[in-house]
């Protein structure tokens, strides 16, 4: 988003944490400004308070931005929105429900300030439809939230070199299925390992499973219902991806499947589709809409659900025009570079 408002002329800048910024992003945001602050908690992701960049930030923009809601970051920032009483908008981007080991944290978070947070936006941001019935346990009128949908770099003219992403990985030249996000009981990685483990015992496939993203308590109980399973040689966790490695992933998959138990709307499946990959996503991930127009399949997020998903998926005879038309639909509509002007125009709504 920042990337593509710096490309329409809008000033902008970048506070966030230390975490997954390195020197291609960095240069890839070239004439952004990006702040990195230091944090001391890894889990909840809480920076160092330096009071006086924050405030220099907040007192320059126009118009201030949060994304996310469970955010330690958030909180300070929103101190000196007050402060400065600056206009700003919040996208959780699916973070208003509380979920995981920390509810009852997230409940005391709500209570001392969170629900301030979100009540007191000029505007609230949801990336579904669904998302903005979720606004209204934080007491948000309807009319005070606009839909905007994630958005995806379209740009597909860079070459895929697929076989240096198997050769690196291990993996054979059988097809295969992948998962791409935090191994979290909330993204459902569990629940798609159970699905396949009963698919591959049931119909014998002939798929492998790849599992790529970064481990959050999760990693050793789901390796042991591999090992129970012996299936070792055709379940792979491969990691964190990022960059040119991850369209490799995404180019090299025969599905996408995003299991997750609650999500507004899956990024992933926008970076996968722009690749070809169709997907096979639960009914808690805003994702209708693209298997009513063949772009993938839908299935109940539970682990019978995404088993029938599977069994679905591999005796379909179109996966090929689905793959065609899931490309298709996140061009001519997901591209950031159409996205942006809805940006400019809630901005300038509440300037």
């Amino acid at each position: 988003m920042s990337y593509f408002q710096n490309q329409a002329g809008i000033e902008c800048s970048i506070l966030t944490i230390n975490q997954g910024i390195d020197d291609t992003l960095i240069e890839y945001l070239s004439g952004v400004e990006i702040v990195v602050l230091p944090y001391i908690s890894s889990r909840f992701q809480i920076p160092v308070p330096m009071i006086g960049t924050i405030a220099r930030l907040v007192r320059a923009a126009d118009v201030v931005h949060l994304m996310n809601h469970w955010s330690v970051l958030n909180v300070f920032v929103y101190l000196f929105i007050k402060l400065f009483s600056k206009p700003y908008v919040v996208c959780p981007a699916g973070a208003l429900e509380k979920f995981g080991r920390s509810i009852h944290l997230k409940s005391f978070y709500n209570w001392i300030v969170g629900r301030s947070i979100i009540r007191g936006a000029s505007r609230c941001v949801a990336t579904t439809q669904d998302e903005v019935l979720q606004f209204s346990q934080y007491d948000v009128s309807p009319e005070n939230v606009v839909v905007i949908p994630n958005g995806v770099v379209t740009d597909t003219s860079l070459p895929v070199r697929e076989d240096d992403f198997r050769i690196k990985h291990g993996l054979s030249t059988k097809p295969y299925i992948l998962f791409m996000g935090r191994l979290n009981l909330i993204k459902g990685p569990d629940l798609l390992i159970d699905a396949f483990c009963r698919w591959q015992k049931e119909e014998h496939s002939s798929y492998q499973l790849v599992l790529a993203g970064a481990d959050e308590g999760l990693l050793l109980d789901l390796q042991n219902k591999i090992d129970n399973a012996n299936l070792n040689d055709v379940v792979h966790f491969i990691g964190f991806l990022k960059g040119e490695e991850k369209r490799q992933a995404y180019s090299s998959a025969d599905l996408l499947v995003i299991p997750s138990r609650s999500e507004a709307m899956s990024i992933v499946v926008l970076e996968a589709g722009v690749l070809g990959t169709p997907m096979l996503a639960t009914d808690k991930c805003g994702l209708n809409d693209f298997a009513e127009l063949k772009c993938g399949w839908i299935c109940s997020a539970s682990k019978e659900g995404i088993y029938s998903g599977l069994a679905e998926f591999s005796k379909a005879d179109d996966k090929v025009l689905r793959g065609q038309n899931i490309k298709t639909y996140v061009i001519e509509n997901y591209d950031w570079s159409k996205l942006i002007s809805k940006y400019s125009e809630l901005y300038q709504t509440i300037t």
